[in-house]
């Protein structure tokens, strides 16, 4: 049976690709986690209300989300190592410009342009995997490195935004991300230069998404009737745009594969339970259980440390059993936690509770990103990217927006357990098998 350590050993420009693209998912992972434990900090600076603290963290997320689409075309058209250190440099100089936010309207505005650098760095970042790993197992092993940079930088996220804002403010937060992304463009320096595939880019297929998405999450943050009108106007005509547009920033015929729709249902679920379990029980920490920003950074930290470790199981029960298995299990582990989670009273409690909660979920991600890129062709790799990360932020973005809105902790859990019973019946549509190549 073929296993995860006995295909040939990556050459070593391909591993170079790999730490490069490792970095570039660290460096976006640490920021947003690091800002949950804070926002009850900016808050009390800026005096901003919840739907203002719901705004900081959307704005990124839904900038990320709308723009991951043509990012990923924009990946490939310019290559990916190219838009990749291009989207490094952006989020390097917007973490900086965070920083230094006078007010509230500035901090969202540079929320809003590290969103789009981000954009642009994650679906170039995984397409780098992709290209640099042409066989299956080896690339499945890869993707599974690759998230558990995103891992560490969820793991680390909590703890260093505690200490940072409980010692040197809410702002030192920001700054962090400057050394890395230096080391990450110092790195990127070093690879090969990716190919170019000539794509055109879908100028009103970009906007209407963005509309969609803004209108949607304003009137569920704003609780806008006409707002959501406007969503639902701006998503038919997306459909329509891609329909008729010779060269759609989505490719509609993308979701013919069972396996690519299944797994665009499953990644918008798992984020949506994760971004908005964070987002809530940062709230309820401070609100509820009177903690500092670093308490609340610790209770999350066992949660967060234990994704890496899950991420390296996923790719090898993926290899020996098929990624279905994987996905499965870690739907039901985190849902089984969430569950337990309703009857939890105290900080501790709830810490502990947390840990089946990570684990099921970094079982999920690395296996269902693989059986997406195993579906399509290298030279379509960043656009599949992008589709599929812009599902799950969009996910992560209207479970904030929803669970802010619906209010406290055990409506969110019920919410979040009952879509991931959908999520699960439907991962049995998956294959059992990684696709060959």
């Amino acid at each position: 049976m073929t296993t995860l350590f006995t295909t040939r050993p990556a050459p070593a420009s391909s591993k170079l690709v790999l730490a490069t693209a490792f970095l570039g998912i660290f460096l976006l992972n640490l920021d947003s986690m690091a800002m949950n434990v804070a926002l009850p900090a900016v808050g009390r600076e800026f005096g901003g209300s919840t739907s203002a603290l719901q705004w900081i963290v959307d704005a990124y997320t839904l900038m990320l989300a709308a723009l991951l689409l043509s990012a990923g075309a924009l990946s490939d058209r310019f290559g990916a190592s190219r838009a990749f250190g291009a989207g490094a440099a952006v989020f390097t100089f917007a973490s900086a410009v965070c920083g230094l936010a006078p007010g509230l309207g500035e901090l969202i505005g540079a929320r809003l342009l590290k969103g789009g650098a981000a954009a642009i760095m994650l679906p170039s970042s995984l397409a780098l995997v992709r290209q640099a790993f042409p066989d299956a197992v080896q690339r499945a092993r890869a993707i599974a490195l690759w998230t558990v940079g995103g891992a560490l930088a969820i793991a680390a996220g909590p703890v260093v935004g505690g200490v940072l804002a409980g010692t040197l403010g809410w702002r030192a937060i920001f700054f962090v991300n400057v050394p890395v992304g230096i080391v990450t463009l110092v790195v990127l320096a070093r690879t090969p230069s990716s190919p170019r595939v000539a794509r055109p880019v879908d100028l009103l297929g970009q906007v209407t998404a963005m509309v969609a998405l803004v209108a949607l999450t304003f009137g569920v943050i704003e609780r806008s009737p006409v707002a959501l009108g406007l969503a639902v106007v701006a998503a038919v005509a997306f459909v329509v745009v891609e329909l008729r547009v010779a060269a759609p920033m989505v490719p509609l015929g993308l979701f013919r594969s069972r396996a690519v729709s299944v797994s665009m249902v499953i990644g918008f679920v798992v984020n949506a339970a994760f971004y908005g379990l964070v987002f809530v029980l940062s709230l309820f920490f401070h609100d509820r259980l009177g903690l500092s920003p670093m308490a609340a950074g610790l209770l999350f930290l066992p949660m967060t440390a234990v994704i890496a470790v899950a991420n390296l199981v996923s790719a090898r029960l993926a290899a020996r059993y098929g990624p279905r298995v994987p996905i499965v299990v870690g739907q039901v582990v985190c849902g089984l936690a969430m569950v337990s989670l309703l009857w939890a009273q105290t900080g501790a409690v709830i810490a502990v509770l947390l840990v089946p909660v990570g684990f099921g979920l970094g079982l999920v991600v690395p296996s269902l990103t693989a059986v997406v890129m195993g579906e399509v062709a290298a030279d379509r790799a960043g656009m599949t990217a992008g589709v599929l990360n812009s599902v799950r932020q969009t996910g992560g973005a209207l479970a904030v927006a929803v669970f802010g809105a619906v209010g406290g902790l055990r409506v969110a859990l019920v919410v979040a357990v009952v879509m991931l019973v959908v999520a699960t019946a439907v991962s049995l549509l998956l294959p059992r098998r990684f696709t060959a190549d």
